[in-house]
Order: structure tokens, then sequence, then C-alpha cells
């Protein structure tokens, strides 16, 4: 009997030290978010609606595949690491691509792969790659459906970030190579400009991004209740429940079942279908619908 109480007690602490990490992540992503955001260049379409945001997972979300394979290769071609690791990205990806799932063993070697290849190296030499292979790599695998759902946020003056496992660097470019507001992603930390190979709390991942979206909510004035957040992954369930409005897009099994029994929207660009499918009075609500027009009739069916 006390080796079981022992046990559960260690099963307890473990789960709020996880909590913990998790907590850390968000905020330290909602710092650099905020920090990093980008102000508007041009005019809106609409007048800004303050309050109201739009939250977008990258990975089968915003983008065909996973961000960090081609990070990871573009690392590759310029000699990060050896052909066995880029091997072992192929691997995961295709996995991925296939399966549509992540799971807690993929994540865990991501973050080790990950950390392993930018310690001691500078933040401005990995932005400056990021930028390079974001141009060579990821430009042509954006989902337009999901492009289209976040450009309607835009075109009725609502905010959008990016939220994503990514290092919040390569996050931060994907996000402005847009045009979107800015990005929550996972925050390595530095030292004098250079990475140590620790992360400020976890990955942004599962229940991170949660507290990521809640953090930034409360530094930058958003009603949640008023946001909307899209992503593929079950994993994601956490980060859609804080919303006031959850969209699942090109939807794994476990998110589309989920999806079903909450009634939330499902969005799948994976068949070919237009995005004129995308519903926007339901995605953006009736007082954003006038600002939303213009953009969705771009992508009307044809």
């Amino acid at each position: 009997m006390e080796a079981v109480c022992v046990s559960a007690w260690r099963g307890k602490d473990k789960s709020q030290e996880l909590e913990r990490l998790a907590t850390l992540a968000g905020e330290a992503s909602a710092e650099a978010a905020s920090s990093s955001a980008q102000l508007a260049t041009t005019v809106p379409p609409a007048p800004p609606d303050l309050t109201a945001g739009a939250f977008f997972d990258v990975d089968n979300t915003m983008m065909m595949g996973a961000s960090i394979f081609y990070f990871a290769r573009g690392l590759a071609a310029r000699k990060f690491f050896t052909s066995a690791d880029l091997a072992g990205f192929v691997w995961d990806q295709v996995k991925f691509r296939i399966g549509g799932r992540e799971n807690k063993a993929d994540i865990k070697t991501h973050r080790e792969r990950a950390l392993s290849f930018v310690a001691g190296r500078t933040v401005e030499e990995l932005t400056t790659m990021s930028e390079e292979i974001y141009d060579e790599l990821m430009a042509d695998k954006i989902w337009s459906g999901t492009r289209a759902l976040a450009q309607m946020h835009l075109d009725a003056g609502q905010r959008v970030w990016l939220v994503t496992a990514t290092p919040i660097e390569l996050a931060a470019i994907i996000s402005r190579r847009l045009g979107l507001t800015g990005a929550l992603g996972t925050v390595a930390e530095t030292k004098d400009g250079v990475y140590t190979g620790r992360l400020v709390g976890d990955m942004l991942h599962g229940r991170a991004k949660a507290h990521a979206v809640r953090a930034l909510a409360s530094r930058e004035g958003l009603n949640l209740k008023r946001c909307t957040a899209y992503s593929d992954s079950q994993n994601d369930v956490p980060m859609l429940s804080v919303v006031g409005t959850a969209v699942a897009v090109n939807p794994d099994s476990g998110l589309r079942d989920v999806a079903r029994a909450r009634g939330w929207e499902i969005r799948d660009f994976r068949t070919g279908r237009k995005a004129a499918r995308i519903g926007v009075p339901s995605v953006l609500g009736a007082g954003a619908v006038a600002g939303a027009v213009a953009a969705g009739m771009a992508y009307r069916r044809r």
C-alpha cells in the first residue's frame, strides 16, 4: 500500500512539473510574440477590431507537412548535421504526412535534435538561415484555403497569430512573410545572443499552446470568447477549447471526432475543393462579415 501511495505521489509531482513547464513555455512565447508583433504597413480595409483575433497552428494547418522537417532539410544542406540525422527527420515526416498524427515520442525526438544542432549558434545566424530556408522550401507549401481564412480575419480588422512548436525565430518569419500579426513558438534560451541548448520551459505543444494563447490575450487585451483558433491535430484541443470559435482544418481522425462531438467547424483543403467552401459568417461572426466579403468573393466556387 505504501508503494502505491509513493507511486501516485511521484505521478502527481511529474504532472505538476509538466504543467509548470507548459505554463512557462506559454508565457515565454507570449512575451516574445508581443515584443516582435509586426505593425501594419498599410491602412486596414476595415476598422480595427482590437478585442477579436485568430490563432493558426502551422504544421498541416497553414502549411503542408511539418515546418521543422523543411527547416532541418535546409540546415542539412548547409552542413549543420549528417545525412543520417536528416534520414530521421525524413522518416518522421513520412509518418506525419501519411498518418497526420503527432506523438509524444516524435515531439521529444524533435526537441532533442533541435537543441543539439542550435547550441552554440547565434540568433542572428539562425534567423538569416531561416529566411533563406523559408524561401527555398516552405513558401510554396502554404495551404491557399487556410491562408484565405487568415486573410479574412485581417480584412475584418482582426489580428492573426501563428501558434506552433516550431522555434519562435522561424515562426516569426513565416508569420511576417504571410503578412500576419505575429507568432507564438518554442523559445530557446539564449545568452549574449547565443543559444545555450536549453528551452525556456518546454516545447510549445499541447497544453503549452493554450497557456500561450491565454497569456497573449491578457497582454493584448483580447476577449477569447471573440477569438477563433484553427488546427489539424487532436493535440491542440486545449488551444481550441480556450477560444469562442474552434475550427478543425485538415483534421486528423482524433480531432475530427472531437470536432463532430463538440459541434466545431471542419475545413478540409486536402481534397482539392475550392476555398469557397469556407463559411465566412460562421467563422468570423456576423459583425465581421462585411469586412470579409471582398476576400471571400475571390475564393468563391467557380
